[in-house]
């Protein structure tokens, strides 16, 4: 015998669709966010040449949470070439945490957006 649905469940289920819309609209705007705030961050880093690397880390760290979105990617990228020259052995630890959390495994595939060929990101 099945017990009835709950009143909380059900208003859930039936609305499905528009709380997927609402949560995806949202993300897209945080992200979007992001971008604006982190984007005069790294280009202040860029510009000044700086090599203040709890600065340039403190940046990576926030700046990877939105890397699923691609004008985040982009701003992590640069910073990290950036800080390749700094401290490589650091930026590969971001790239590690990049790809730990963004990175797919899908069907044997690496989907990598960050790679250390040569000592140096590429794409």
């Amino acid at each position: 015998m099945n017990a009835p649905a709950c009143p909380l469940t059900r208003k859930l289920s039936s609305n499905a669709p528009e709380n997927r819309n609402h949560i995806a609209g949202s993300l897209h705007a945080l992200n979007r966010q992001a971008v604006r705030e982190y984007t005069p961050i790294v280009e202040g880093i860029l510009r000044s040449h700086s090599r203040d690397a709890d600065h340039i880390e403190h940046t990576l760290d926030g700046l990877v949470s939105f890397c699923g979105y691609a004008p985040a990617l982009v701003l992590y990228k640069k910073l990290c070439r950036h800080f390749w020259e700094i401290d490589p052995a650091a930026t590969a630890w971001h790239i590690h945490a990049y790809r730990e959390m963004w990175d797919s495994e899908e069907a044997g595939e690496d989907k990598s957006a960050l790679n250390l060929p040569d000592g140096g990101l590429t794409k």
